[in-house]
């Protein structure tokens, strides 16, 4: 029997401009290079305790990507993380650490 390797947990906070020129929208979430739909608000996610990982946040519109934000997560990092999406449908996103 294979064991898990250890992980740790991440909080990253989505969050859309309060005014925002698209609606109905929802960001992609990709964690060393696997895509996953995700909401907006809080969420928690599971990653290596060990290593870097690359995280990554895009918007897709059907037509175009956009609001693409990527962050090299260190394993000394705190867990929390924030996105910011852009407010026009064709700027980039932002990452910041989160104050817990």
């Amino acid at each position: 029997m294979i064991s898990d390797p250890a992980t740790r947990r991440i909080e990253l906070v989505l969050r859309r401009p309060w005014f925002a020129l698209y609606v109905g929208i929802r960001p992609t979430l990709v964690i060393a290079g696997r895509g996953q739909p995700a909401q907006w608000g809080i969420g928690t996610w599971q990653v290596p305790v060990d290593q870097t990982v690359v995280i990554g946040v895009f918007l897709f519109n059907r037509m175009w990507r956009f609001g693409h934000a990527e962050v090299a997560l260190e394993p000394e990092q705190g867990p929390r993380l924030a996105y910011r999406a852009p407010v026009l449908p064709f700027g980039r996103g932002r990452f910041r650490s989160a104050a817990s």
